[in-house]
């Protein structure tokens, strides 16, 4: 694969060079007059470089996939947006913060008490591929996905190979980067909460050169970590700088850097129970303050990213750009999941004795390295119009996970005691090194035609595959995924489609604790289906209804010799309702539904056959809702989140029940001196809900405590 990796500028180069021989033969057609007859010219793409805020729950045009700088009401699929307005309102600190106002989001296994493990629909989000910066970058979920930098978060459900290459069909989640403002802008913040924990940011956007050609903007937070866990306290920073420069009208250069590392104690997770005649009877649910372990089991992680791409205007009708990216994570890990002394029933019911495993992982290394070129442009042939991209992609990512044995410690349930500081057993640290290349080759073509009412789009992706571990070799070349799709706009702010795919994704990774730890399974193909109607009402807010299908093949931890194995066929089949935007001039909303019916249709292993995948819920849902009220310049806000009853596990011997959270806020706006200021005061989980939040891989964790957050933000 190294040859590949370099013929990769070559490729790059023939992608470009057989695009302008598309443009000069299509034009030979016809006069160029002809040829570019109402086309609207290509522009370098926005990404929010302007300081003329919506002030919106709704955004304008998302920057996804093949979609760029589209408007959402064009985008033939089920697709999420939370502005900054829904993030500032929310005082959203991280990803969970973001993701819990659309539908089918829950997390899995673990509680986010060090990062967000999540999942959509049912299926996991991969935390080094379905995670982008800026529509390209994967970047890696194991430390903290900030958003003290993020001027929105993009939510694309479902199978993304066309554009991302092998990641699972849950969907990709794209965070996109503040950019420099137009006018000079300092905000500087301080914020605290009833936790005890407290810390600062600073906001600096400035331009430079003639006409403001070349601009930065800064961000940097520190804080002392506190959630209200027992045994959490930690430290978090975090520093950010983009960067965009004009060159010329037709040449722009982006990028971006960003730093953060976070040291805190994780939350225990809670083994399940062992089946007793077929069920598996999930314990009492802990006070969600609670850990089991010690504040010297440390969670160190550092994270670093860079990104960077240029832009360039071939003609009115024809723009390239390249752009590459490394993302790097690092921590040093102490794990400790509890599990209860055997007899279960009898240890849950009566003395709740259990063991911690102690589980050490030192010096864990995570790196995403990724490039695109790509070229795109619009013609016509008659009175159709198309827009087409053709590119090339290339990601690898490596990682090695080693670990340094397990030390048990004795451990109650209900009555913790505290845990002595623990050394490992062995001085032997077993490395576990993987390794993914990714290469992707990808043309679209988006038809339109009757004055943009009719819209029909198709795309092919061909991929060579190589995944290599210590006990694995899967490689692939060639292998092709299609996308198609239709839609009729009524109205320009309307419209009706429907779309199939197909998608890659990497076998599944075999989990820690599976006599085959760390082994990657074959690749496997998704195919999905949708239908849908999207709206904007009310002059403000916009309306997404979709019915979707996705069949995916599934596997599973086979109880009989502990290895993770392949197992038939899942089908996801849902209705999910996404509204967002305002519903009067004094009154933002942005709300969730969905209605899911998840199944194993096939199954190798008979005992999952049409059971439900652990850790879905047939019913999610969320409504926030932000209230400008009469007294001048002050804000309220009230947000309600449900999750439905879940499988603990794919045999579905036992269940987790469903639970709803509420979270509050008010925001005051006025002048302190000469300076305007924003005060906050947001409140989540206020009737302190003690549920299981998480379930999969045999886990379960809790919600979060109560905590209550204040915020101060003077702009200078």
């Amino acid at each position: 694969m190294n040859r590949t990796a370099l013929l990769v500028p070559f490729r790059v180069a023939v992608v470009i060079s057989a695009t302008l021989l598309t443009t000069v033969t299509g034009r030979s057609a016809q006069s160029p007059a002809a040829a570019a007859k109402d086309l609207p010219p290509v522009t370098l793409e926005t990404f929010n470089v302007s300081d003329k805020r919506l002030q919106s729950y709704q955004t304008e045009s998302v920057q996804l996939g093949a979609f760029r700088d589209v408007d959402p009401v064009d985008v033939p699929l089920t697709i999420n947006v939370l502005t900054r307005e829904v993030l500032d309102a929310q005082a959203a600190r991280g990803l969970y913060d973001a993701l819990k106002n659309t539908a089918g989001v829950s997390r899995a296994q673990i509680t986010g008490s060090v990062y967000d493990n999540l999942a959509i629909r049912g299926i996991l989000i991969e935390n080094r591929g379905n995670y982008r910066l800026n529509g390209s970058l994967p970047i890696i979920n194991l430390a903290d996905i900030t958003m003290e930098n993020k001027e929105r978060v993009e939510v694309l459900k479902g199978t993304s190979s066309l554009y991302y290459g092998f990641v699972p069909p849950s969907g990709v989640i794209n965070l996109v980067t503040k950019r420099a403002t137009q006018a000079p802008l300092t905000n500087v913040t301080f914020n605290a909460n009833s936790a005890g924990g407290f810390g600062g940011a600073v906001d600096v956007s400035r331009r430079f050169a003639p006409r403001g050609a070349l601009g930065l903007r800064f961000n940097a937070a520190a804080s002392r970590e506190e959630t209200g866990l027992d045994n959490y306290a930690g430290d978090r920073h975090f520093a950010s700088l983009a960067a965009d420069w004009r060159i010329t009208d037709r040449l722009i250069i982006r990028g971006d850097f960003e730093y953060l590392d976070k040291s805190v104690t994780e939350q225990s997770a809670i083994t399940l129970p062992t089946a007793v005649a077929g069920v598996v009877t999930p314990p009492p649910i802990p006070a969600n303050k609670r850990n089991l372990g010690g504040d010297w089991q440390r969670y160190d992680a550092t994270m670093t990213n860079w990104w960077t791409r240029a832009d360039f205007i071939i003609t009115p009708q024809w723009t390239v750009f390249v752009e590459a990216g490394n993302a790097h994570t690092k921590r040093d890990r102490i794990y400790v999941p509890f599990t209860f002394a055997a007899p279960q029933v009898t240890s849950i019911g009566t003395t709740g004795n259990g063991n911690l495993s102690v589980q050490f992982f030192p010096g864990q290394d995570y790196r995403n390295s990724n490039y695109r070129g790509e070229t795109y442009g619009r013609f016509r042939t008659g009175d159709i119009r198309h827009d087409v991209s053709l590119g090339v992609t290339g990601n690898t990512r490596r990682a090695n996970a080693p670990n340094r044995g397990t030390v048990n410690f004795a451990q109650n349930y209900y009555n913790p005691v505290a845990v002595p500081v623990i050394t490992p057993a062995t001085t032997v640290i077993t490395p576990v090194p993987t390794r993914i290349n990714d290469y992707g080759y990808y043309l679209t073509d988006r038809v339109s035609a009757l004055e943009d009412k009719i819209q029909v789009m198709a795309g092919v992706r061909s991929t060579d595959y190589l995944s290599t571990t210590l006990t694995t070799n899967y490689e692939i070349k060639g292998r092709t995924t299609p996308f198609y799709s239709a839609a009729f706009k009524p109205t320009k702010t309307s419209s009706i489609y429907g779309s199939y795919l197909k998608g890659l994704e990497a076998g599944g990774n075999a989990p820690a604790g599976t006599a085959n730890a760390g082994a990657i399974l074959p690749p496997l193909t998704s195919t999905q289906k949708e239908i849908g109607a999207k709206a904007k009402l009310l002059g403000g807010l916009l309306a997404q209804l979709g019915f979707f299908e996705i069949e995916r093949p599934g596997t599973f931890i086979d109880p009989a010799t502990n290895r993770l194995v392949p197992n038939g066929l899942a089908r996801f089949r849902g209705l999910e309702l996404f509204l967002s935007g305002e519903i009067t001039k004094s009154v933002s909303l942005i709300g969730s539904l969905q209605d899911l019916d998840a199944r194993q249709v096939k199954a190798l292993n008979a005992t999952t056959l049409n059971k439900n995948p652990e850790n879905t819920a047939r019913y999610t849902g969320s409504l926030f809702a932000e209230w400008r009220t009469p007294v001048s310049n002050l804000t309220a806000s009230l947000g309600g989140y449900y999750v439905g009853r879940r499988a603990v596990n794919n045999t579905n011997q036992g269940f987790i029940g469903g639970f709803t959270t509420w979270s509050a806020g008010v925001s005051y706006r006025m002048k302190f001196g000469d300076y305007p200021t924003t005060l906050r005061l947001n409140g989540d989980n206020l009737l302190n809900k003690n549920a299981w939040a998480a379930a999969g891989s045999s886990l379960l964790g809790v919600t979060a405590p109560r905590l209550f957050k204040f915020s101060v933000t003077s702009s200078f």
